[in-house]
């Protein structure tokens, strides 16, 4: 079964539209994006689409091709002011410092939950990959307490928030990366999360008949945008999110749902 994120995301699009309509004043959502790619700007036309059906005005920030760390972080706490959260797209050029760059997102404007500087526990909001993750496996009907779940990859936005959610519900939770975990986890694995970025690094003899994978390792490959399971493991998957069209959307109006949390919380 191919788990359609698209379809997820418009269901949730019509409780979000109820929410967006209790704030009966403008909203404004910041995106501050450090370098142009087919990825990048994947996501962000995503982001921009959703943020007009939801009556929300986003506000984009290119950084310039030379920008430095200092201007990068000016450029956030800039963007704060005038908006009532603040994204910024990853991944940002490597000359940049990305925990300096993320430190300068205020608490209560931070929908990605990305601040480096503030415990997990302590942010307002959950990383909305993650949640897009636990979203498509509930709506699958897949059981999450007391299955064995393998997260590839443990970035900031997939997998290590991911690996945190999923233990939270109760699964057992090991992490395959470059430096922890083997390969031979995916054998017995009833849930695996892609986080890796690796085009097709997860191929159909490594995984068991029947585990439900969600792909969220979005990254390029030959001009398009691609996930890192190889094609073949739809064969054995009883479910499997597609890239593009699976993890993004759900994690796209996940933004937004964090969006109306956060004002919420801040009485606005």
């Amino acid at each position: 079964m191919i788990i359609d994120g698209r379809a997820i995301a418009e269901d949730m699009y019509e409780a979000l539209a109820k929410r967006r309509a209790l704030f009966e004043r403008p909203i404004k959502l910041g995106i501050i994006v450090g370098g142009p790619s087919p990825v990048i700007e994947s996501f962000v036309r995503i982001k921009t689409r959703a943020a007009a059906k939801l009556n929300i005005e986003m506000i984009r920030v290119d950084l310039p091709g030379d920008a430095d760390t200092a201007s990068a972080v000016e450029a956030v706490k800039r963007l704060a002011v005038d908006v009532d959260a603040v994204i910024v797209q990853l991944p940002l050029p490597k000359t940049l410092d990305t925990n300096a760059v993320l430190a300068a997102i205020p608490l209560e404007k931070d929908v990605d939950a990305l601040n480096p500087t503030v415990p997990e526990d302590k942010h307002p909001v959950f990383a909305p990959v993650a949640l897009a993750v636990i979203e498509m496996l509930k709506r699958a009907h897949v059981t999450i307490e007391g299955k064995k779940a393998v997260v590839i990859g443990a970035g900031r936005l997939v997998g290590a928030p991911s690996a945190v959610l999923l233990k939270r519900l109760g699964a057992r939770v090991s992490m395959f990366t470059l430096k922890e975990g083997s390969v031979e986890d995916l054998k017995d694995a009833d849930i695996v999360v892609c986080g890796a970025g690796n085009p097709g690094l997860i191929k159909a003899e490594q995984i068991k008949e029947g585990v439900a994978l969600i792909d969220a390792g979005a990254s390029e490959s030959k001009g398009r945008v691609v996930g890192d399971a190889d094609p073949a493991c739809a064969e054995k998957a009883s479910f499997i999110s597609p890239v593009p069209g699976g993890v993004g959307p759900v994690a796209v109006a996940m933004i937004f749902r964090n969006l109306f949390d956060l004002l919420e919380k801040v009485g606005s």
